[in-house]
């Protein structure tokens, strides 16, 4: 049987642009005498649709959509991920279609509700674990959680026979979930023998990437073929399987890469390779899809918003990048070339504007309602949101969108500045740790060198007074980054970062910093997940908050 897994990148609620998206590979697919085509979980109607799914005319032009699908599907079978609606029940689905017919339906029996997931507000669970003789081969059908679950259907779809899974699925993105997830095909493969057809979405969808690497999985747990990560990728592939009559045991009796293909055996990329891909990934689906062309990066010759400006050019290209430079009296020099330089190399067009007339103007008009204050942190603030009207007041002149260039250790301990440096669109390395930036610039730099050494090796500093540096203000980055993996992503008590060497002091200092913080971090804007656990969808704490775990 010939199989083409189509790893393609679609728009929540872009049901007739999928739609052609899904045709296109349709008709590819049969030029190439492929026998089946499976596209990913919810592929009709875009992941996560989210309170799209409340509304009955979505899931009614969905379902019309399907019918699309099924007049294309004269002499192949597809599987294709919607929306499913019985009576008042609302299902995650995968239609089995064959010769301009639905001979099946497999509704998703595990709906995951942890982490980024909640389709348990959203969906009624299957009860059906279905199985489908598709070209003489007994075949399963399921979708992403269900091969999860140590609890799921495979176990009784192999028991009916089976001896091919086609598992479809929107699998987002983070550190490691490359090597996670095949890790698991392997295991489900080897414990119930079974050859196992993995398809993947892949792009971005708000703060979500989908890595694609559709996998094939023989029954020994080896992977026998992978698509491409962070792109559209056909992985078209024969494959024979037969069963051993007294050991019930099956193997793949013939394997082949059909020529034409666009995928192989791709080799995986490297952790930063992959971070950076998943960066650049989202960058340009967030702009692109939500209607903008070109984006604004204010760009202050620190380390942040190089590597940001870096990764809009690497996703939009350099004509669609305009880097906004805006010294104050606290700005050192070498800010100001490093700016250029930075500029220079990116090729990218370079504003520059001061903002010393705006901020004095602000100081003298405060002057009276300060008198009776001493000066502090919100002379050093009219800065930043000085640079933030600016920003703003650009993207809505030209229509560009504003890149906000904060990173994940700030936004974790408040140190950024609403409506200051806050202010954007999209906050493409909101999920990034400080010490992750540098590695970033390193590994950018080892492709292409584009950020001039000169900012990665200065000490990092806001520059909003004189001889600033950020760690008057936090802890060594090494150190801190440390102590906010284990208490933003582990979830691990104060007693246990202890335990684990770090000072009851700083400790102490950071859980604070991070649970003051909340209002802040409600008030950013989306950026690309790359973490186990990211600010936004994955970690939602109450704003008003008086819980101390120490």
């Amino acid at each position: 049987m010939r199989i083409a897994l189509s790893q393609i990148n679609v728009t929540v609620g872009d049901i007739d642009g999928n739609i052609d998206r899904i045709l296109q590979r349709i008709k590819s697919a049969k030029d190439l005498e492929v026998d089946l085509i499976a596209f990913p979980e919810l592929s009709i109607t875009g992941y996560p649709p989210e309170d799209l799914v409340f509304k009955t005319q979505f899931i009614d032009d969905n379902l019309a959509a399907l019918q699309r699908v099924v007049s294309a599907s004269e002499n192949i079978c597809i599987v294709v991920g919607y929306i499913d609606k019985v009576d008042d029940y609302i299902y995650n689905a995968a239609a089995i279609i064959n010769d301009r017919t639905i001979i099946g339906t497999y509704r998703k029996m595990i709906l995951p509700n942890y982490g980024v997931f909640d389709e348990q507000r959203y969906f009624t669970p299957g009860t059906e674990p279905t199985t489908y003789n598709i070209n003489g081969v007994k075949t399963a059908i399921n979708i992403c959680e269900d091969i999860w679950s140590d609890n799921g259907p495979v176990e009784a779809q192999r028991k009916s026979g089976s001896k091919l899974l086609i598992n479809i699925n929107a699998s987002p993105y983070h550190r490691g979930k490359r090597e996670q997830r095949e890790s698991l095909l392997s295991k489900r493969a080897v414990e119930h023998n079974l050859a196992l057809a993995y398809v993947n979405l892949v792009g971005g969808q708000d703060e979500l990437v989908f890595d694609g690497t559709s996998v094939m999985v023989s029954p020994e747990g080896e992977v026998l073929a992978r698509a491409s990560q962070f792109s559209e990728d056909n992985l078209i592939f024969d494959i024979g399987l037969e069963e051993d009559p007294s050991s019930k045991k099956c193997k793949v009796s013939n394997f082949d890469l059909e020529t034409n293909s666009q995928a192989s055996l791709k080799e995986p990329m490297g952790d930063l390779e992959e971070v950076y891909s998943a960066l650049v990934t989202g960058t340009k689906d967030y702009v692109n899809k939500s209607g903008f062309e070109k984006v604004i990066v204010a760009i202050s010759g620190g380390i942040d918003s190089a590597l940001v400006a870096t990764i809009a050019v690497d996703a939009l290209g350099s004509e669609n990048v305009v880097g906004l430079s805006m010294p104050s009296r606290y700005s050192s020099e070498g800010s100001v070339t490093d700016s250029e330089f930075l500029a220079e190399n990116l090729g990218i067009e370079l504003l520059k504007t001061s903002i010393e007339p705006v901020f004095s103007e602000y100081l003298s008009t405060l002057k009276g309602l300060f008198k009776k204050a001493k000066p502090n942190i919100a002379e050093e603030n009219l800065q930043s949101r000085t640079r933030g009207t600016l920003v703003m007041a650009l993207s809505n002149k030209f229509g560009w969108m504003a890149l906000t260039t904060g990173n994940k250790s700030e936004y974790a301990t408040g140190y950024a500045t609403l409506y200051g440096d806050m202010a954007g669109g999209f906050a493409v390395i909101k999920d990034v740790p400080k010490t992750l930036v540098y590695k970033l610039c390193n590994y950018r730099n080892s492709v292409n060198k584009a950020i001039p050494m000169e900012i990665i090796q200065k000490p990092p500093s806001a520059e909003l007074k004189p001889n600033q540096l950020d760690e008057d203000s936090l802890p060594p980055y090494d150190q801190l980054d440390e102590i906010l993996k284990a208490y933003v992503e582990d979830d691990k008590t104060y007693k246990d970062i202890i335990s684990e060497g770090q000072s009851e002091e700083v400790v102490r200092r950071v859980i604070n910093l991070v649970d003051n913080s909340e209002h802040k971090r409600r008030q950013t804007p989306p950026g690309v997940k790359i973490t186990e656990r990211n600010f936004g969808r994955d970690r939602r704490m109450p704003i008003v908050n008086r819980y101390k775990s120490y």
